[in-house]
């Protein structure tokens, strides 16, 4: 049997019209940005390049953009940096139970030096209460971070009206985009958004590389320091190949938006049918167009997840699962917890996410091969 890549949520491949760009700044093109001769002035332009790149795509300066290690280090930056250098209007952060761990863990680092973190509830399908951001706000909050779209249950908040709601307090809005690049427009200018965070190994892009989207005039700390590299914002060589490698990968993503979009919907909708007719199923977060297009989260009653993602890898069929069971850690998705269900459910999900390759014939032999594996994994636990 063939083999079924559904973990595109996780990590995608470098596509090949990007590995073609980034292959003469291992080689020829290797000089420092920060020199100034003329092989270095090349690696300048492309750095600049790749800059206006992504600026086109967020819609925004590119003097707004800094170049990052990934989009943990960019969330990293943000929420730590503008704690730092606000920390005298106040010591209050707001964010939501959902949250990727490289915001959650930031925000618990920074409980134990002084600052206090409001984690927002979120409803059963992964929004968050308008009402509820409102009212958490203080005149002792220094930043909202709320991600753009959940990478678990695919969940796309009204970011728009976040960003509203912030500006209108004068609170710094920052959201984690790693998910939603490449799968939903973005405009941190229509959207109110002050950062946002980026990765490039999400939209076929190489790993290592993300950014950090910077509004003009907000006043936020460095997080690593060193030489004056990022407009001397971001110390530390530039990793050129990988920054080229992002920039053209998020050309393309912009090129291919709504088509991919629609490709990844209509294969969307055709796996969420097919698995609900499984016996004791439920589909986490919302459906229609308020979810990633490419994003299935299921939960399958009086099963465990790590058996489906171990059966399923028997068949050719890489998936993941809300428990942490690669990590070894029993504790079922925080986010799946958050949304109300009970831990038992919690620890019966599984993750199947779609990507440019992904094929009718590919959801074909999953709603093939799981039901069996769902029945069998069922019949060998009951009494």
């Amino acid at each position: 049997m063939r083999k079924v890549y559904m973990d595109y949520a996780a990590t995608t491949y470098v596509k090949n019209e990007v590995l073609e760009e980034m292959m003469p700044y291992f080689t020829e093109k290797f000089g420092n940005p920060s020199s100034f001769y003329s092989i270095s002035r090349e690696t300048k332009i492309a750095l600049d390049k790749a800059r206006n790149r992504v600026a086109k795509a967020l819609n925004c300066l590119s003097s707004e953009v800094y170049f990052t290690g990934g989009g943990s280090e960019a969330d990293n930056w943000a929420i730590k940096g503008i704690a730092s250098a606000n920390k005298e209007k106040g010591n209050h952060i707001i964010t939501t139970k959902i949250e990727h761990h490289a915001v959650l863990h930031t925000c618990e680092f920074l409980e134990k030096h002084g600052f206090e973190v409001t984690y927002l509830n979120v409803d059963k399908e992964g929004f968050v209460n308008l009402e509820e951001l409102k009212n958490s706000i203080t005149d002792k909050t220094i930043l909202v971070s709320i991600m753009f779209a959940n990478n678990e249950i695919g969940t796309i908040q009204p970011i728009k009206e976040i960003g509203s709601i912030c500006r209108e307090k004068g609170v710094i809005f920052h959201t984690d985009a790693v998910q939603a690049l490449g799968n939903v427009k973005i405009d941190v200018q229509d959207m109110n958004i002050d950062l946002l965070s980026l990765a490039g190994h999400k939209i076929y892009g190489p790993k290592g590389v993300g950014a950090l989207y910077i509004r003009k005039g907000i006043k936020i700390d460095n997080l690593i320091h060193g030489g004056g590299q990022e407009r001397a914002r971001r110390a530390g060589t530039e990793n050129t190949a990988s920054i080229v490698g992002l920039g053209k990968a998020v050309e393309l993503a912009m090129e291919n938006l709504e088509e991919h979009s629609k490709h990844l919907v209509k294969l969307r909708d055709k796996l969420i049918d097919g698995l609900l007719k499984i016996p004791n199923t439920k589909l986490n977060g919302p459906i229609g167009d308020r979810r990633l297009p490419g994003n299935v989260n299921v939960v399958f009653e009086y099963v465990k997840g790590d058996s489906i993602i171990l059966n399923l890898d028997f068949a050719g069929i890489c998936a993941s699962s809300g428990s942490a069971c690669t990590s070894g850690s029993l504790n079922p998705s925080h986010v799946l917890l958050a949304i109300g269900l009970p831990k038992a459910s919690a620890e019966g999900s599984l993750r199947l996410t779609l990507g440019d390759d992904s094929t009718e014939e590919d959801v074909d032999i999953v709603l093939e091969v799981l039901p069996p594996i769902i029945e069998r994994i069922r019949g060998a636990s009951s009494p």
